[in-house]
């Protein structure tokens, strides 16, 4: 008896041990609070009343207020809702903890023994239901976000069946095209730096070698001013106005020109 209720202890323990394993036992510990509500495939809400951002994706937005949700909004919302809906959660927060509209930046993870232990914002990337997006002030664990991308887009899991999702190339891209969005392209020559929207200015701008896009490259970023012309990648960030707005290390992905 004593034997079998020793080895149940360390069962526990281990387990326990597990679920803070990996990044998010480097995070700082935040609230706990149990889903009441999900906007979207990357917000949702607590019984606390505060509202929480999953940091490190990008979701299909529902557009709520003015227009029809994005392509798999609704297949996203539900994939976080039948993940998290009436559980208990805990924040983590790996940097910034709230935004301008006081959400929560944080990663979530399940707290409760209704179902199975998810680190929810890994999971959604891994089931297809988000893209990788990264901010600096909150991209600490962000390298195992973008195995999990991966892993999602090598099986088409989610979106990654959706033509709207999959890389788009620069030369498709006008002065009208505006987004998150994957642009497949092969790096130019510098372009002249704009000053920033929001006072910060951009680190360099580099064309695509068929000059339908600028790539702004921000300070956060700024190692990648040193890709040589000729290189080909995917560059991820906001797209408005013929220019991309690059943010993070992470935004970029080599790529041979035979992929």
């Amino acid at each position: 008896m004593r034997k079998g209720l020793a080895h149940a202890i360390a069962a526990l323990l281990i387990v326990t041990a597990c679920g803070r394993a990996g990044p998010l036992s480097d995070m700082e510990p935040g609230e706990r609070g149990r889903v009441v509500r999900i906007i979207d495939g990357d917000a949702l809400v607590l019984d606390t009343g505060q509202s929480v951002r999953l940091v490190g994706l990008e979701a299909p937005a529902m557009n709520w207020r003015n227009n029809d949700p994005d392509p798999f909004a609704e297949d996203a919302s539900r994939m976080l809702e039948d993940m998290v809906m009436g559980r208990e959660v805990r924040l983590f927060y790996p940097g910034l903890t709230r935004d301008r509209y006081d959400r929560a930046l944080a990663h979530v993870e399940t707290a409760d023994a209704k179902g199975p232990h998810v680190w929810v914002n890994e999971e959604m990337l891994r089931r297809g239901g988000a893209r990788l997006r990264v901010y600096p002030d909150t991209s600490a664990g962000s390298d195992t976000l973008v195995q999990a991308e991966r892993q999602a887009r090598s099986d088409r899991s989610g979106l990654w069946k959706d033509a709207a999702y999959l890389p788009l190339k620069a030369s498709a891209i006008n002065l009208d095209t505006r987004g998150f969005l994957i642009v497949l392209a092969e790096l130019g020559g510098e372009e002249s730096v704009p000053e920033g929207n929001y006072g910060a200015r951009p680190a360099c701008a580099r064309s695509t070698a068929d000059r339908a896009l600028v790539i702004d490259i921000a300070r956060s970023a700024e190692t990648l001013c040193n890709l040589p012309v000729g290189v080909v990648g995917e560059f991820r960030g906001w797209v408005s106005g013929g220019r991309l707005d690059l943010v993070h290390p992470l935004h970029f992905k080599s790529q041979s020109p035979e992929d």
